[in-house]
């Protein structure tokens, strides 16, 4: 019965965590935890300080790196993983083919080495 119930939380969670800009607070006995969804990027389409806006290429290109700044990010709070000043999903798509090429290149060496 406690798995069941688990379980159900989790989903609920999952499925409530959908909406963009929402928010779900779990409560047990021992810690009251709060989960917030991404909201709409009100950056979406408009230029730096430069005028440009990030698409595919250098959404890809962060993915690529996303590993190493995510690190850097820890000790260096001007360090971002994630451009706001995108293109939307076409910035979204390159960034997460980035991410997914990096952890293929990586598993296609841990198999070379067995």
């Amino acid at each position: 019965m406690k798995n069941l119930l688990i379980s159900a939380s989790i989903l609920l969670v999952m499925l409530a965590g959908c909406a963009p800009g929402t928010s779900v607070q779990v409560n047990t006995p021992q810690a009251t935890l709060q989960l917030n969804a991404p909201g709409p990027n009100p950056m979406i389409n408009q230029g730096d300080a430069s005028g440009r806006v990030s698409r595919a290429g250098a959404g890809l290109w962060h993915g690529i790196i996303a590993p190493i700044t995510l690190v850097i990010s820890f000790f260096n709070s001007d360090v971002k993983m994630y451009e706001v000043h995108n293109a939307g999903s076409e910035y979204d798509f390159g960034f997460l083919l980035g991410v997914v090429l990096v952890f293929a290149v990586l598993s296609l060496f841990v198999r070379m080495r067995r």
